[in-house]
């Protein structure tokens, strides 16, 4: 992953952390109206498709994750404060 963060200078780095941790309440967000509204299908109608829905965000979530700690690095390689 540090092949796609190396080219980008020290200005472009930081908003990229930016935006990454602004991504990260997103998904908490998204997350969890997904389980909400697997609550509600459960609670109505039983078991169906949307019971596992939230489920489908993971792999989203996973990757997301794994690009922010790979900028976290590289701002850590860099020396650059994380503001």
């Amino acid at each position: 992953m540090n092949d796609k963060t190396e080219p980008l200078s020290d200005q472009d780095l930081l908003q990229q952390v930016a935006r990454a941790k602004s991504g990260k309440t997103y998904d908490s967000v998204i997350f969890g109206f997904l389980v909400g509204v697997s609550i509600y299908s459960i609670l109505n109608h039983g078991f169906g498709l949307l019971t596992f829905l939230p489920l489908l965000w993971l792999p989203v979530i996973n990757r997301n994750s794994k690009k922010r700690k790979a900028l976290e690095e590289e701002m850590e390689k860099r020396g650059l404060k994380n503001s």
